[in-house]
């Protein structure tokens, strides 16, 4: 997929605070008619929270009432060389999310009168997902060689089938990778070098043919992320806007290969989503591209290169009427600033 100068049009992280995922998709259509994505519920069920809904076929998953873990008391060598097999063969209809898991993804695809121009998915990043889940011991699975391992294989066969199944509906697809995790690089929770954190997301980047982005919805490295070949790298603008102009001379050269930043810019909160209008989430915006400007990044570049989002997941929000809020707010701005600038 050839490099798309998006111009600050809108889209979405994924989660919304839906149960009911027709009308998600419904709402998500009606706002994002440039670059829809489909809908994460994790109100719906818990095989929709996050730590879950890629866990499908992978060895010795248990997935229980509220919690998923690893049975190591389990046969793992059968499922680990079906696994390994499928990724050496790349048969990625091994490995399907099923409706069961993301209802929203399925009644998504299901809209056959859909087809924009592009169209957005997501899935868990290995670096979370390996960190989230545990086996019986509470130890989390990427800091075992093998599972850790394999879960990178798994989701990059699931990052793989899911833009197969979207590129149904539009030829220009983007994948992102959510890692929400990275905050904790660096600390003493976390203890994967860099060097393993971009073997690991790699592994899953290697799956996506189309557009790559990468998600964090907090302080981080980025001088990590943006090692990698991801092409899209989205941030908390709304309540983290210093925390990636920290990195001038890495964001410059990713600008310069062509890479998209992400501004995830209406918050995702009810408290700050009520106060909040289109022309005070403009000035928010041109305020958070300041610092990128006066270490010599142009503006127009960043508008050219730049996509608008919410600050995170809208799953947050307690309501149906506040997550339309939030995206007639993100489509406006989006209108606004295209107006304005291009």
């Amino acid at each position: 997929m050839t490099r798309i100068e998006f111009g600050c049009l809108p889209t979405v992280i994924g989660s919304m605070p839906h149960t009911n995922p027709y009308e998600a998709c419904l709402e998500v259509v009606h706002y994002l008619k440039d670059i829809p994505a489909w809908p994460q519920l994790p109100k719906r069920s818990f095989l929709e929270n996050m730590s879950v809904q890629f866990s499908q076929g992978f060895p010795g998953v248990v997935v229980k009432e509220d919690s998923i873990y690893i049975d190591r008391s389990q046969d793992l060598d059968k499922p680990l060389e079906q696994l390994y097999t499928a990724y050496l063969d790349s048969d990625i209809d091994k490995y399907p999310t099923s409706a069961d898991y993301a209802a929203g993804l399925h009644s998504f695809l299901a809209l056959t009168t859909l087809s924009p121009p592009v169209v957005k998915g997501q899935i868990t990043g290995p670096i979370t997902w390996g960190l989230a889940v545990t086996d019986a011991s509470r130890k989390a699975i990427i800091y075992d060689d093998v599972l850790g391992d394999a879960v990178a294989k798994l989701l990059r066969l699931k990052a793989a089938w899911q833009e197969k199944a979207l590129s149904q509906l539009s030829t220009n697809t983007i994948i992102f990778v959510d890692e929400p995790y990275m905050m904790t690089f660096g600390s003493a929770f976390f203890s994967l070098s860099k060097e393993k954190v971009i073997s690991l997301l790699e592994e899953v980047f290697g799956g996506i043919s189309g557009l790559k982005g990468v998600h964090c919805c907090g302080n981080t490295d980025w001088s990590v992320l943006l090692d990698t070949s991801a092409d899209i790298l989205s941030f908390d603008a709304y309540n983290f806007a210093q925390s990636l102009s920290l990195y001038p001379t890495g964001i410059r050269k990713f600008l310069d290969r062509k890479g998209t930043i992400a501004w995830g810019i209406v918050p995702n909160n009810e408290e700050s989503l009520a106060k909040e209008s289109v022309a005070s989430l403009k000035d928010r915006l041109e305020e958070a591209m300041a610092p990128f400007t006066r270490k010599g990044i142009r503006f127009k570049q960043l508008i050219r290169q730049g996509l608008l989002t919410p600050s995170c997941g809208l799953a947050p929000l307690a309501t149906k009427e506040s997550s339309a809020q939030a995206l007639e707010l993100l489509a406006e701005l989006s209108a606004r600033i295209r107006k304005r600038y291009m």
